[in-house]
């Protein structure tokens, strides 16, 4: 049974559709086996508390810094068959696709975790690949990486909108009309919009900022709790105005 960490203080709360029940994870980076762990847990409440419409959100970063990003996204495809998920892009997704496409990048992305990435598919880049190692590990990549991956991150989207809810990576840019928010933005930011107060005129659910817990805050909530680093793999339950997380 699902049980709060933190419960929201708004007089005036967030609502969902009647008979919604949203279940979101972000920054899950390599870790299978949360995820793994968390499905258990969103299968039993959902045999246990029957909602007529259950949707999954995933927020991004699937990949990096955690050991197994690849059984990760074999995981997420397998569920994404379900036909009630939502799969939202992160700045590591758009970092991997960049490599890809230009592999003078991979020294830098191999500095914010896609060594493990790459691990996870059977490579080993030495610790200062030249321009030819580069080269050939990113094309070594795109071979290893089955379509399915491929189509899987080709496809995810920038944000899902449902009932008073917004939920994005990051965050989004304060004074910007929702509608009018930038890529950049909704992947990378993080200080203005932390920092921020104001009503953004639907409450932001997040990842991307690591956090110790979860915090459900007057204006957002971040569920990103460090997984590969702590072990912690944060699941943010929400149903009519409650809102829960584990």
């Amino acid at each position: 049974m699902l049980s709060p960490r933190r419960s929201h203080p708004s007089k005036h709360r967030p609502r969902l559709p009647e008979g919604v029940r949203i279940y979101a994870m972000s920054d899950i980076h390599g870790c299978a086996h949360l995820l793994k762990q968390m499905l258990r847990v969103i299968d039993a409440d959902v045999a246990r508390s029957r909602p007529r419409y259950a949707i999954e959100v995933y927020m991004g970063d699937y990949v990096d810094r955690g050991p197994d990003s690849r059984a990760t996204l074999d995981i997420l495809i397998n569920r994404s068959r379900r036909g009630n998920t939502v799969f939202l892009k992160g700045n590591h997704e758009v970092f991997l696709g960049n490599v890809l496409r230009n592999p003078s990048l991979l020294p830098e992305w191999l500095h914010v975790g896609g060594l493990y990435t790459m691990m996870s598919y059977g490579l080993a880049p030495s610790s200062a690949p030249g321009e030819e190692e580069r080269h050939a590990l990113v094309r070594d990549l795109a071979r290893a990486m089955p379509r399915q991956h491929l189509e899987f991150l080709d496809k995810l989207r920038l944000t899902f909108v449902c009932g008073d809810f917004f939920f994005v990576h990051a965050g989004v840019r304060p004074g910007v009309a929702l509608a009018e928010q930038q890529e950049t933005d909704l992947l990378w930011i993080r200080e203005e919009f932390l920092q921020s107060k104001q009503n953004f005129g639907k409450y932001i659910v997040h990842g991307h900022t690591p956090v110790q817990t979860p915090e459900l805050l007057q204006n957002r909530a971040n569920i990103d709790t460090g997984a590969f680093a702590t072990g912690n793999l944060t699941l943010l339950t929400i149903q009519g105005t409650s809102m829960l997380a584990v």
